[in-house]
């Protein structure tokens, strides 16, 4: 939820982000309005309330002939009370229904347009040459399948399609890759934390993923419940409706959990193998941060996701996501996206995001600062997603033989391996 009295001030602002992000820009007069509408009858429904408080004591000391016109008269203010109240309480819903519809302001910086107006900022890594070396590169579900690392067929048997198994190596190597990108956080300061996935609708909508996100999330009906598509959901929502000291900031955790997407309107695309799924695992940061911080907290986070995709051995680019890809609680977003060799493409990875005080206001987590209380920013960035990185993994680090060569930081976690080999069939 972005500041009202910011919306107040500097409408232009407000509309002018809404262009970028290719949303209606006719949602910020209307909360203009209601905001307005708002405020004017929390006037007047005090305004009443006082003039009934003051009647209240003169009728005991009026004359007999007066209170009978004093009583009259607080009948009347008692039914005027009430209206304003209901008045004051519509508007006040109204305020809050269009607020949630409302995206974050967009970063004066970031790129205008769609999803394919990213702006690249940084490339690492060599892309290799495999007619060089002699052999064509495989698929990952295909280096996968020989490994005995992946198994779709009996996934979609079992759950449909987009559905998976990890089994033997394939199954170690997650479990490698979440110790390793926990290892990382937990050295750069972030706290470890196992979190719910399942969520209250507070926590989602607060989070900004029951807006445009919506189509894309599992909702248990019968029980009220979101299956989350990643914790920055819990995340965000464990400080919720709490006052932090801003002496204790930044607040940093790296939360690992289940993830659920619907994937909906990906229909057709990447349904080969585990790179778009319904299911996966994720290590994700999050901090708590004062607003002077956030942006320089947002480097940081692109930093340890640098630091992480380099560990990796993985050629990578990083991206200005543009400004109508950003997702409505982001004000910028930086993609970290790796190369997919047999895609011929770099296909995202990791994402930073920088939410400013959207997701704060909205789930009610501030901080004090000596007498000043207020919100403060909240921020994300994706350290692993578990199915997508092995898929980068495998095709950026096989061999002719069908082999794969681990990348050396992640041998330590795999038992000293330095090769993944074929099993025999």
């Amino acid at each position: 939820m972005i500041d009202l009295r910011l919306l107040r001030e500097d409408p232009d602002r407000v509309r002018a982000s809404q262009r970028a992000r290719g949303e209606d820009v006719a949602l910020v007069d209307a909360l203009l309005s209601a905001d307005e509408r708002r405020r004017s009858s929390g006037v007047r429904f005090d305004e009443l309330r006082s003039e009934q408080k003051s009647l209240g004591k003169l009728i005991p000391k009026a004359s007999p002939e007066e209170r009978a016109e004093l009583l009259k008269k607080a009948e009347q203010l008692k039914a005027d009370v009430k209206a304003a109240e209901a008045a004051q309480n519509d508007a006040d819903e109204e305020t809050k229904r269009l607020a949630a519809q409302l995206g974050n302001l967009v970063h004066p910086d970031v790129p205008v347009g769609g999803e394919e107006d990213f702006v690249v900022l940084e490339t690492h890594g060599t892309i290799r040459d495999f007619g060089a070396e002699g052999f064509e590169p495989k698929d990952h579900l295909e280096l996968g399948e020989a490994l005995g690392a992946i198994d779709v067929e009996r996934g979609a048997k079992v759950s449909g399609s987009r559905f998976y198994y990890l089994t033997g190596i394939g199954a170690l190597l997650e479990l490698a890759l979440v110790n390793a990108a926990i290892a990382q956080a937990t050295e750069a300061g972030f706290i470890p934390m196992l979190t719910p996935a399942l969520v209250r609708p507070r926590a989602m909508e607060g989070t900004g993923f029951l807006g445009q996100a919506a189509e894309n999330v599992y909702h248990l009906e019968k029980d009220d419940y979101y299956l989350v598509g990643t914790s920055e959901v819990p995340l965000a929502a464990y400080h919720m409706d709490e006052i932090l000291d801003a002496d204790k900031l930044p607040l940093r955790y790296a939360g690992f959990s289940p993830c659920f997407r619907r994937e909906a309107g990906t229909y057709g695309k990447d349904t080969r193998g585990i790179f778009r799924v319904h299911q996966f695992d994720k290590v994700e940061m999050f901090s708590y941060v004062t607003p002077e911080d956030a942006e320089n907290e947002h480097k940081r986070l692109l930093e340890w996701e640098k630091q992480w995709l380099t560990g990796l051995e993985l050629p990578f680019q990083v991206i200005d996501v543009a400004s109508g890809d950003l997702g409505a609680s982001a004000s910028r977003k930086y993609d970290c996206e790796a190369w997919i060799p047999t895609q011929g493409k770099y296909r995202e990875l990791t994402s930073a995001s920088n939410c400013d005080g959207f997701q704060a206001r909205r789930l009610s987590v501030r901080m004090r600062d000596g007498k000043k209380v207020q919100p403060l920013a909240t921020l994300n960035g994706t350290l692993c997603a578990v199915p997508r990185t092995i898929v980068a993994i495998l095709e950026n680090h096989q061999q002719a033989d069908g082999s794969v060569r681990v990348p050396e930081m992640l041998r330590p976690y795999l038992g000293g391996r330095e090769v993944l080999e074929p099993v025999a069939k």
